[in-house]
């Protein structure tokens, strides 16, 4: 039987794309507390079935699967720009398809605006009501507001009609920002991305026999399988070695590995990796809240997935991107590996190399002589840094490393950050070492 919890997200999700929600009502609609369900919205708009703004309240919005997360809703809009609905509150769940900024003549400028966009303009009351009448919602800059008979033609139309303290330029920029972050987060492999479904996962329950265990190994080959019982709860383990020797009419429950280690599917791919590497698990149950099984990946299906992400050219920049770009190969005949010119994003507020593009430097550096003697991914372990002496803005950066231990798993490198020759930085990084 699912928990007050599920009902109540189960609830939600059925509810029609724009409703609005309150803690109150599902609280008298589901016979709950208030606190529980205030406690099930927020989890239902971590999973992105609702939003809250303020000044409107949460309201049930379309969830975006993840090839469209750049596209950002126009509740989205208002909570980036720190807006205030005048209008259209119905049509919030909307998704935008374009911004277009109206700051040309009014007739150049409709040629522009078609059904799905967003019109960023001033104090234009005439432009206000041409954009609604072509499908766009309008968010007005300044602070400025627009007349009663424009908020009443958004209202019927359900277009949403937004206003906001910030100026044209900071508005377009925000909201660049936030789909700029929204390719990052859509690059990023989670373990949903790759897990091997529940229909389509073999599993034990704790009142099977290790005869069950046979059954499946003949039947599909593998020799790994998680344990749940009557509610899909995971409980444990059993792999080849638990069952040896055993008879065939031993519970599982007897043999298993009891509280195995699990994950989730919204955990990131590289550290469902680490925790794969670093226990030595072939096999990982991915479970919900209520530690029910929703699927498995194995392995060799997580190391696959990293590589293929690692080839992929990549949309968004991060800091990281930023700092690694200025890593170059060092000239041949010099006692330096790399070389690195300190640009000014790479610099603290007083013009110094800072601590993280140090560390980032550093990282680049071992995992590439890693690489180079070691064919694999690196996962980054561990990390010491000195920083010696301050580099200041548009220097030139040399960079010297030595493996001082490398092992089938793992690998210990120093490395050495020169600035006109002088040493400025060092660094020990400890890695666990991915066999491709």
């Amino acid at each position: 039987m699912s928990t007050k919890h599920e009902q109540i997200l189960d609830y939600i999700a059925q509810l029609s794309v724009g409703e609005k929600i309150s803690v109150r009502q599902i609280a008298k609609a589901l016979h709950v507390s208030e606190g529980t369900a205030y406690r099930a919205i927020k989890e239902a708009e971590n999973q992105g079935l609702v939003t809250t703004i303020e000044r409107v309240g949460t309201i049930r919005v379309e969830q975006k699967l993840k090839e469209n997360i750049d596209h950002l809703t126009f509740a989205e809009v208002v909570n980036i720009v720190d807006g205030q609905v005048l209008g259209g509150r119905s049509g919030l769940h909307k998704t935008l398809q374009r911004f277009v900024i109206g700051a040309m003549k009014m007739e150049a400028m409709m040629r522009y605006v078609e059904p799905g966009n967003l019109l960023i303009v001033g104090n234009r009351y005439q432009v206000h009501r041409l954009a609604l009448e072509a499908g766009a919602a309008v968010l007005i800059t300044g602070g400025f507001g627009t007349n009663e008979e424009i908020i009443q033609y958004a209202n019927e139309q359900s277009l949403p009609i937004i206003t906001t303290s910030y100026d044209t330029f900071t508005v377009a920029s925000m909201i660049n920002r936030a789909i700029y972050d929204q390719l990052i987060k859509k690059e990023i492999v989670i373990v949903e991305d790759i897990l091997i479904p529940l229909n389509e996962t073999y599993f034990l329950t704790t009142d099977n026999m290790v005869e069950r265990w046979h059954q499946l190994n003949a039947k599909t080959s593998h020799s790994r399988y998680p344990v749940v019982n009557h509610e899909m709860q995971v409980q444990g383990m059993v792999a080849a070695k638990d069952i040896l020797s055993m008879k065939e009419s031993t519970p599982v429950e007897k043999v298993m590995t009891k509280e195995p280690i699990t994950v989730h599917a919204t955990m990131s791919l590289a550290s469902a990796a680490h925790v794969m590497v670093w226990e030595g698990i072939e096999l990982l149950p991915v479970v919900d809240d209520e530690a029910r099984l929703v699927g498995v990946i194995s392995r060799q299906d997580v190391l696959k997935a990293l590589q293929m992400a690692q080839r992929q050219p990549h949309v968004g920049d991060t800091l990281d991107d930023v700092v690694t770009r200025q890593v170059e190969e060092a000239p041949t005949g010099t006692v330096y590996d790399y070389v690195c010119h300190l640009t000014p994003q790479m610099t603290n507020p007083i013009g110094m190399i800072s601590y993280g593009v140090l560390s980032t430097l550093i990282t680049e550096v071992g995992s590439r002589l890693l690489r180079r003697h070691k064919r694999g991914d690196v996962v980054v372990e561990n990390l010491s840094l000195y920083f010696l002496k301050p580099v200041q803005i548009e220097s030139k950066i040399e960079m010297k490393g030595k493996i001082l231990e490398v092992s089938r798993k793992s690998g210990k490198v120093d490395v050495e950050l020169y600035s006109n020759d002088e040493l400025v930085g060092k660094g020990l990084m400890t890695a666990q070492l991915l066999e491709r």
